[in-house]
């Protein structure tokens, strides 16, 4: 089976930001740089505005917590069992359909991406086709400067709106095609083509890679058929089946 080549997205401008802590004056000034999020999933050590790519993995490594770099500064991924199993089902929906496929690969809950210098994002499940990959092989590195084609955010208590404003404007601005934002509370899944840009969808519906067209084709035909979320009001977790 031929492997599909996928010419990603040219990278947009993205303004460069103050870096966080480096002229923050308080905590809440700290926060407020960071998107809102809650000051329990920011890290004091290292200080806020001088963390490295190595201390994240450090802190993955040895205390088995999962760290987005943040202009220096370590903020924690939240992710319960729910999430988890949210993300767990998608996984299994997408690697299974892609197994024999050979279209590209697909990372779980700890596959850190480096989107921008300074930048590192963690997201909860993330494919990435053959032809965003160099010489089509997934580096070995722990930390590669990736731009997945599709990325996958499953929502927890402590994700903001803010927040999450800014990831998308990151995830775009670097060339991803489409992000999938999944609310296991409201039984949602909100489909971003790009920032601004989205569908929402629930229950019964279709969720395709995008609300419009599929987000990886290739021989003039789809390569990812529409997965249909089914989302079942008595265990609350995303259960994703190939149509």
């Amino acid at each position: 089976t031929m492997s599909v080549a996928h010419k990603p997205k040219p990278r947009r401008e993205i303004r460069p930001r103050k870096r966080a802590g480096s002229g923050d004056v308080t905590v809440a000034d700290l926060l407020r740089s960071l998107g809102g999020v809650p000051a329990d999933r920011v890290r004091l050590r290292p200080a806020p505005g001088t963390a490295t790519e190595r201390d994240l993995i450090g802190v993955r490594d040895h205390e088995g917590r999962i760290c987005e770099l943040i202009e220096g500064t370590l903020v924690e991924k939240t992710m319960g069992a729910l999430e988890s199993a949210i993300a767990a089902e998608i996984i299994l929906a997408i690697g299974t359909f892609l197994k024999h496929r050979r279209l590209g690969v697909v990372l779980g809950a700890d596959g850190a991406l480096r989107l921008f210098p300074s930048l590192v994002r963690v997201p909860d499940v993330s494919f990435i086709s053959w032809g965003r990959l160099p010489g089509g092989k997934l580096p070995s590195e722990p930390i590669p400067s990736l731009v997945p084609d599709l990325v996958v955010e499953v929502l927890s208590k402590g994700n903001t709106k803010t927040e999450l404003k800014r990831k998308l404007g990151e995830y775009f601005a670097a060339g991803l095609t489409v992000v999938w934002l999944v609310d296991p509370r409201t039984k949602t899944v909100r489909v971003h083509e790009s920032a601004k840009d989205s569908t929402l969808l629930a229950e019964d519906q279709v969720i395709e890679g995008g609300s419009g067209p599929a987000w990886i084709q290739g021989a003039g035909e789809r390569a990812i058929q529409p997965f249909r979320a089914d989302l079942s009001l008595n265990l609350g977790i995303v259960v994703v089946r190939g149509r």
